[in-house]
């Protein structure tokens, strides 16, 4: 007789595949012990800049059974969001995964639907669904599930694949087969090192998120430091260099979510166009986008900045 554990392991992976997800892998949920003095030596060096909340709930960020009560799995799930068009060359630059619809409601719908199918399929399942929310280390848990190796860039890196994906996990009570890690990858390759505009890559894997591109233009609510001026290599919100010069991103093939397809203005918008931006256009372009996280006023800050 099968064993109950592979068969709802291979039920919640087939599941997984047919809601649109990339791939699925299942890790115990336990104390993260590799990963606690490097958080906690990032945070000293305040590499987390502005955002306070990386300090608030240290250990429920390292223990998931501290923040889900009676948790015994981390299903992670990786959704592609990689464009099949790009931004026109003569524009202020944003992020790929910022071009179509917020991508929290997107995979929350997902992963509710996974979770109503193990509760229909199997029982009395409990547990909570994360999207970049909460404090949960996404790529620690992606990588102990064996879904690819954190880079050099500290991103999630994925071979035949790349990195051009979300991360996404359900926290549940209930015990399944586990995942191994796989291997680093990344060999004596620095590409993302020597390429990142603002030199925010200080060591291989550690990041300093206050010199990072992405934070300046989406976290960061004040003025832009002057020191960052010429360096911003003409992204206004978030940045993909260090993604985009990997060499694993040359197997990043189109998604096949029509939510994440672009506005249709977006991608034509020269920089021009972004200069000139009204506040009805932001919204109409980005009326269902992560954008919206840094209001009309920031991006017009953004905008301002790259242009003096």
């Amino acid at each position: 007789m099968i064993n109950n554990k592979i068969k709802y392991t291979n039920l919640i992976k087939t599941e997984a595949k047919r809601l649109g997800f990339l791939s699925c892998g299942i890790s115990k949920a336990q104390f993260l012990e590799e990963e606690a003095p490097r958080l906690e030596t990032w945070l000293n060096k305040n590499m987390n800049g502005q955002m306070q909340y990386m300090e608030n709930h240290f250990d429920m960020r390292l223990d998931p059974t501290k923040l889900v009560e009676d948790s015994k799995s981390v299903i992670s799930l990786l959704l592609n969001y990689y464009p099949e068009e790009i931004q026109n060359e003569n524009a202020f630059k944003m992020s790929k995964y910022a071009y179509g619809h917020d991508y929290h409601h997107v995979i929350k719908s997902k992963l509710k639907a996974l979770m109503h199918c193990i509760q229909n399929e199997i029982g009395e399942v409990s547990g909570r669904a994360f999207v970049d929310s909460a404090p949960v280390l996404d790529k620690a848990w992606a990588a102990k599930s064996g879904l690819g190796w954190i880079g050099k860039h500290s991103n999630l890196l994925t071979q035949q694949v790349g990195s051009f994906y979300f991360i996404a996990e359900l926290i549940i009570d209930l015990d399944l087969e586990y995942d191994s890690a796989t291997t680093d990858h990344c060999g004596t390759c620095t590409a993302c090192i020597d390429a990142c505009p603002t030199e925010a890559i200080v060591e291989p894997y550690v990041v300093d998120g206050s010199k990072c591109i992405s934070y300046l233009t989406i976290e960061l609510k004040e003025n832009m430091p002057t020191a960052f001026k010429g360096k911003m290599d003409d992204w206004m919100f978030g940045c993909d260099v260090c993604q985009d010069v990997c060499p694993w991103n040359r197997f990043s093939k189109p998604h096949n979510e029509p939510l994440f397809n672009p506005h249709p203005e977006l991608l034509s918008m020269t920089k021009k166009d972004w200069e000139d931006i009204t506040e009805d256009v932001f919204k109409k372009v980005f009326q269902k986008s992560a954008v919206k996280r840094t209001k009309y006023s920031g991006l017009k800050r953004n905008i301002n900045f790259l242009k003096e």
